[in-house]
């Protein structure tokens, strides 16, 4: 299977032919099958409040004094979701730069995160665009500018001059999913006349490492090229990611990958404070054994190849050195040391557990600020 990232989805029959052999970027939310309801036991029976169970399960449920009745009608889980989070969610589409054709078009989803018109999308959908237009889902138009954009976590924001719009609402972190949950994926998929098309599917998997610098989520729902951006939400309507890559190839089926949402909260965090990720680095290039680049269980080390920053340097790290643990986690890939840094900032200090001349060593070194490779 050849692997490869698309960009963005291009308006053009011949982008619909590439899909064939390749992997793109495509452009209930309970831990458990139990509820925990407030109840009150009177008189050997248990009473739950009617609230309890429509703000629980969703639905809707009204009593009748005159016949003592109270009527639940219980939510239609896909269409209420659907409809609660379609009017939060975007199309994208713009010029391409460096083509002057004016059919030279790509597009892409995002959805509303600030009601003054802040939209998130994935940085591989906007990098290379200019005239951006947004499309809401009433059908409303909006000139777009990049406002924040991170290619190392594919997330940027995108402004449109517009008050009074609907945001997601971001399922709480940390994510409290499993695998088999029912979720829904929202985008502009293949063409831009396909604005808010649906798919429902499972989350298939979490804490994925997929050609990413973090960790994703993966799902068998439908995603393709144009459906970058847009959200995967729960059977509340919550946001727990972003959509932003497949696999495609003739012998591999519904394999999607989204960034989830503690991922997304921590760079739009950064952009509000910091107006980039200010993210921050060991100082050190690493190497993977050979059990994690396949993906088999391993506890083995990192193995240092470089060091970068004179922070480093000065604490005595080498080349060779063997990284077994950050902040006393052990780690054995790139990803979970990325992921345990997101709690730190440059020129905060960490301490590392190396093997280095021999022995086992705890050493406390400054984090430096990570640059684009």
């Amino acid at each position: 299977m050849k692997k490869a990232v698309l960009r963005i989805a291009f308006a053009s029959f011949a982008a619909l032919l590439f899909v064939a052999g390749s992997a793109w970027a495509a452009g209930s939310n309970s831990s458990s099958n139990t509820i925990s309801l407030d109840a009150k036991m009177i008189n050997g029976e248990v009473y739950v409040k009617a609230s309890a169970v429509t703000n629980a399960l969703g639905g809707t449920g009204t009593y009748d004094a005159k016949s003592g009745k109270y009527a639940y009608t219980p939510a239609n889980q896909i269409p209420d979701v659907v409809k609660k989070v379609s009017p939060s969610v975007v199309g994208i589409i713009g010029k391409v730069k460096g083509y002057d054709n004016r059919y030279a078009l790509a597009h892409g989803t995002g959805f509303v995160w600030k009601a003054d018109g802040q939209i998130v999308t994935n940085a591989h959908v906007v990098k290379d665009l200019t005239s951006i237009v947004v499309v809401t889902a009433d059908g409303k138009q909006f000139n777009g500018k990049t406002l924040y954009i991170d290619e190392t976590s594919d997330i940027a924001v995108v402004k449109v001059n517009a008050t009074g719009m609907q945001p997601v609402t971001f399922a709480p972190i940390p994510l409290t999913i499993q695998a088999g949950e029912q979720v829904v994926a929202i985008g502009t998929p293949v063409s831009f006349s396909l604005r808010n098309t649906a798919t429902s599917g499972i989350l298939s998997g979490m804490n994925r490492s997929v050609s990413s610098y973090y960790k994703l989520l993966q799902t068998d729902a439908a995603i393709n090229p144009g459906n970058s951006g847009g959200p995967l939400v729960n059977m509340k309507g919550q946001v727990i990611g972003i959509n932003s890559m497949k696999f495609v190839s003739d012998d591999v089926d519904n394999l999607g990958f989204s960034i989830p949402v503690d991922t997304v909260q921590y760079v739009l965090s950064h952009f509000t404070k910091y107006g980039k990720v200010n993210r921050a680095s060991l100082g050190v290039e690493l190497e993977e054994s050979w059990s994690a680049i396949v993906g088999l269980p391993t506890d083995e080390p990192l193995t240092i190849t470089k060091v970068t920053s004179d922070a480093a340097k000065n604490a005595g790290i080498q080349n060779g050195d063997q990284l077994y643990a950050v902040a006393g986690t052990q780690v054995s890939s790139i990803v979970e040391v990325n992921e345990l840094l997101k709690s730190y900032l440059p020129d905060q200090s960490i301490e590392i557990t190396l093997l280095s001349d021999g022995d086992i060593v705890t050493k406390k070194i400054k984090l430096s600020a990570w640059t684009q490779k």
